[in-house]
């Protein structure tokens, strides 16, 4: 499919595909947006199983990268990058340099940071070829990993879509069912539980899972379970479009929210779930913590309680995002997409 023809293309400023034989890297970049800043975005490595597939995904990152720094109120713009590889099999030192490289050639257009199938350690050979890249370890020795950064937006998040999709102002007894116990919904796992949340948790993974789940006294179920479960609250937290024709149907939790990009398969879920009387929260919403951390390790004034403030912050801009979309009667996923549009200048 030509790239201008592309459904999930919107007028990305720029897409770059690379390849080197050498390291056998298979690589796409997507610039969605630049206007408030530099592109920031993280490097998926999944074993695509076509071009199409990977370019289809990296576009939609991409573009939700612009919203989700517009909405965090940060000087930055919107890209994302993969690697067509197994990160398991595939990830060598030479693939990540040569990924270093072709991020570099963009002269700090776009700058690359850990995701799905990436690490911290990943971060560190890429920066060996370039300086665009966030999430590294600090001087300090402290970890740049922002998954725990992430996890604490959700949570921060989920807090007001209770408030505003439950009418409590508290978690106590809250039924939660979380998809994906990895980095990001094993830390929500547990500030869920600190609060009093009763927890019900799938994953691929049934070792971790396994494991999360006799540490914190949930509920493990198998993956395709998650969605008949019988709670108030929907995390997802794995890879995006569950939320589809078939899972929304099936839905008895009455709020979602979650730290995966992308949830919803097509945007007409949104509507979908409003008709149902289901409140989504917009994932790139909820999900900006770590974004928000790395862009603060970027400035020489780092200062962790700012950036804790940044954060809660997620909560506050859903504060006004819930009560606007009810009074016009719109799903929360159409507003917060036109209050991202009108921050970079595309409204």
């Amino acid at each position: 499919m030509p790239l201008f023809d592309h459904p999930e293309f919107d007028h990305h400023r720029q897409v770059l595909f690379g390849c080197d034989p050498e390291s056998g890297l298979k690589a796409i970049i997507a610039i969605h947006d630049t206007t408030l800043g530099p592109a920031l975005g993280g490097l998926r490595i999944y074993p695509y199983a076509s071009e199409e597939e990977a370019l289809t995904d990296v576009l939609r990152l991409s573009r939700g990268m612009s919203y989700k720094s517009a909405m965090a109120n940060l000087p930055l713009g919107g890209g994302k990058a993969v690697i067509i590889a197994d990160p398991h099999t595939d990830k060598t030192p030479a693939l990540l340099r040569a990924m270093g490289r072709l991020v570099e050639s963009l002269g700090g257009r776009y700058i690359t940071a850990e995701d799905s199938g990436s690490s911290e350690a990943d971060m560190q050979v890429i920066a060996e070829e370039t300086a665009h890249v966030g999430g590294l370890r600090r001087a300090d020795g402290e970890s740049g990993d922002p998954s725990p950064f992430t996890a604490w937006g959700v949570f921060c998040a989920l807090k007001s879509a209770v408030r505003h999709g439950l009418g409590r102002d508290d978690l106590e007894g809250l039924r939660v069912a979380i998809q994906g116990v990895g980095h990001v919904g094993a830390h929500l796992a547990r500030h869920l539980h600190a609060a009093g949340a009763e927890l019900v948790l799938t994953d691929v993974n049934r070792e971790a899972l396994t494991h999360l789940a006799e540490e914190l006294g949930a509920e493990a179920v198998a993956p395709e379970a998650i969605f008949d479960a019988d709670v108030d609250l929907l995390a997802p937290c794995a890879m995006g479009a569950v939320l589809n024709d078939s899972t929304v149907e099936r839905l008895k939790a009455k709020v979602v929210c979650g730290a995966a990009n992308n949830q919803l398969a097509t945007p007409a879920m949104a509507e979908r779930l409003m008709a149902r009387g289901i409140l989504y929260t917009p994932d790139y919403v909820a999900n900006a913590g770590g974004v928000i951390e790395i862009a603060w390790q970027r400035r020489e004034d780092y200062d962790r309680t700012a950036v804790m403030a940044h954060i809660e912050g997620v909560g506050v801009t859903l504060d006004e995002l819930f009560p606007r979309a009810a009074r016009e009667g719109l799903s929360p996923a159409t507003v917060a997409d036109a209050m991202a549009r009108e921050r970079f200048g595309r409204g």
